[in-house]
C-alpha cells in the first residue's frame, strides 16, 4: 500500500496568499498499515477574526506562544514527503501549504487526492458531499468539528469506510479518473514533472528544431502541461501534438489575468504552427458611423490600429479583414432590410431606389421612402450587441493582480510591473500594435481596471 497522509488545515481566512495556518493535523499511514497522529497549533503572525474563532475555536490567546510555520516546516515537511496526500476539500489545504512552504523557499509537491471527488465518484446517487454529510452518510465518529486533527480523523474514517463499502476496483477507478494516468512522450525529459510549478501562467511546447508548437495559458502550470499528457484516448491534434513536443518552457504569471495576456503576446510574436507561412500584415478593422447629415449615420471601415478607443469613440465589431466586414454587413443589411447604398456597400444615383428597394429587401431610405433618422435607429438597433466597449479613461490604466500590476493603454498591453517606479518605462516604450484577442481578454476585465492617475495619487509619497 501506498503511504498515505490524511491533512485538515485551520486558517485565519480562505486566501493562501494573505491568511495563514493556525492548526494542522496529519495522520499518517505507512505502507504497512501504521498509523501515527500529529496536531500543531501555529501562530499565524496576523490576529483571528471573531467569525473564525467562532468557527474553530482558535482564538489569538490559543496561539500567541505557540511557534510559527516557519519553526515547524521541516516536522510537517517530515511527515509529508513520499505519501499521498489526502484531504477534503484537497484544494485548499495542500494550496496553503504550498504557499507558506514556498514562503520559506521551499518548494513542496505531492500526489493529491480530494475526498469529496472520490466521495461524488463513488456514491453518485447522493448530491450533498461536505464533511458534515459523510458525518451523517457514513456514521462517522466526530471527536470535534473544524479542528485540524478531529476532521483528519473524519477523513481517514470514511477513507476506511469506503474500503469496506466499495470494491478495490471501484476505488482505484475513482482515483484515476481523479489522478489520471500519465503517459509522458519519451522524447521528454521525465524529470519535467518535478519540475514544472503549480502557479499560473504559460507553457510553451517546441518541436526538434526549436519552433514552436503550441502555446497555452494555465492556472496550474503543472496541471495544464500534464492535461495534454493523460488522455486514455487522445486525439488525433493531441497525438500529434505529444508526437512532435520534444522541449517545454514555460513563463510564471501573477495570475489568471496575466496568463492569458502573455499568452496573447507570445501568440502574435511566435505564430505557434505557422512557422512555414509568410507573416501576413494586420487588417483588423472596426466600423465607425460617420455623421453625413439629416440623421444619416453611415459606416465607415477603419484599421483598428489606427483608433484609440478613447471616451468618445464608437466602434462596432471587430473583423479579420476587411472582405469579413463587408459581408458581416451585408448579412446585417439583409435580415433587417437596410439601404445597402445608404450603407456604402452598393452605388446608387441619389434619390432613387436602389436596387434592394424593387426587391423590397430596402425600405426606401434611398428614395425618401423612409426618413433617414428612422433608417439610422434600426441600424443602431442592429449594431448593439456589436458594439464595443470604449477604452474607459482618458489614460493608461492599471489591473491589480496578486503582488504584479498590468500596464494598460487603449486596449494594448504594456506590461507587468511588480514596483511602481518600472511604470515609467514601460510607458516611454510606447504602446503595441492594437490586438483583438488582448481587446477580448481585457474587456471582461474593465472593472478591474484602476485609471492610472488615480493609483499614482492614491500612492504614498
Amino acid at each position: 500500500m501506498q503511504p498515505l497522509a490524511f491533512v485538515d488545515l485551520e486558517t485565519t481566512g480562505a486566501t493562501a496568499t494573505h491568511d495563514r495556518i493556525t492548526e494542522i493535523g496529519i495522520i499518517e499511514v505507512d505502507a504497512d498499515g501504521v498509523v501515527r497522529e500529529w496536531q500543531q497549533l501555529v501562530n499565524p503572525g496576523m490576529s483571528i477574526s471573531p467569525f473564525i474563532e467562532q468557527l474553530t475555536g482558535i482564538s489569538d490567546a490559543m496561539v500567541a506562544e505557540a511557534p510559527t510555520f516557519a519553526d515547524v516546516a521541516g516536522e510537517a515537511l517530515r511527515r509529508l514527503e513520499g505519501r499521498l496526500f489526502i484531504a477534503h476539500n484537497a484544494r485548499f489545504d495542500y494550496g496553503f501549504l504550498k504557499a507558506e512552504f514556498g514562503r520559506l523557499g521551499i518548494t513542496f509537491r505531492a500526489p493529491v487526492l480530494c475526498t469529496v471527488k472520490l466521495s461524488r465518484a463513488l456514491f453518485p446517487e447522493h448530491h450533498r458531499h461536505n464533511l458534515d454529510s459523510l458525518i451523517e452518510r457514513h456514521g462517522l465518529q466526530a471527536a470535534a468539528r473544524h479542528r485540524a486533527l478531529a476532521d483528519a480523523q473524519l477523513i481517514h474514517q470514511f477513507w476506511q469506510k469506503i474500503h469496506v463499502d466499495r470494491s478495490p476496483e471501484a476505488i482505484d477507478t475513482a482515483i484515476q479518473a481523479q489522478n489520471g494516468k500519465l503517459s509522458l512522450p519519451p522524447q521528454l525529459d521525465a524529470r519535467l514533472i518535478d519540475e514544472l510549478p503549480e502557479t499560473a501562467g504559460v507553457y510553451l511546447f517546441y518541436d526538434t528544431d526549436g519552433l514552436p508548437l503550441h502555446i497555452g495559458p494555465a492556472t496550474d502550470l503543472r496541471k495544464g502541461v500534464l492535461a495534454h499528457f493523460k488522455h486514455k484516448r487522445p486525439s488525433a491534434k493531441e497525438a500529434r501534438l505529444a508526437q512532435q513536443v520534444s522541449r517545454i518552457d514555460w513563463v510564471e504569471t501573477s495570475g489568471e489575468i496575466g496568463a492569458l495576456l502573455t499568452e496573447a503576446r507570445l501568440v502574435r510574436q511566435l505564430r505557434p504552427g505557422h512557422q512555414q507561412r509568410p507573416e501576413q500584415p494586420d487588417e483588423t478593422c472596426t466600423w465607425m458611423l460617420i455623421d453625413e447629415g439629416d440623421g444619416w449615420l453611415r459606416p465607415q471601415l477603419l484599421p483598428a490600429c489606427d483608433l484609440d478607443f478613447n471616451l468618445r469613440t464608437a466602434c462596432y465589431g471587430l473583423f479579420r479583414n476587411a472582405k469579413e466586414a463587408h459581408s458581416r454587413l451585408r448579412a446585417l443589411a439583409d435580415s433587417e432590410k437596410l439601404c445597402r447604398s445608404l450603407l456604402g456597400l452598393e452605388k446608387h444615383a441619389p434619390g432613387r431606389p436602389c436596387a434592394g428597394y424593387a426587391s423590397k429587401s430596402c425600405k426606401g431610405a434611398c428614395c425618401g421612402k423612409e426618413n433617414l433618422a428612422r433608417h439610422t435607429v434600426r441600424l443602431l438597433s442592429a449594431l448593439t450587441q456589436q458594439k464595443l466597449v470604449s477604452w474607459p479613461f482618458p489614460g493608461p490604466a492599471l489591473i491589480r493582480e496578486g503582488d504584479a500590476a498590468h500596464l494598460l493603454d487603449g486596449w494594448r498591453y504594456l506590461g507587468t510591473v511588480r514596483r511602481d517606479e518600472e511604470i515609467d518605462a514601460l510607458l516611454a516604450a510606447g504602446r503595441p500594435p492594437f490586438d483583438r484577442d488582448t481587446y477580448k481578454i481585457l474587456a471582461k476585465y474593465v472593472g478591474k481596471m484602476t485609471p492610472l492617475a488615480v493609483q499614482r495619487t492614491a500612492s504614498p509619497e
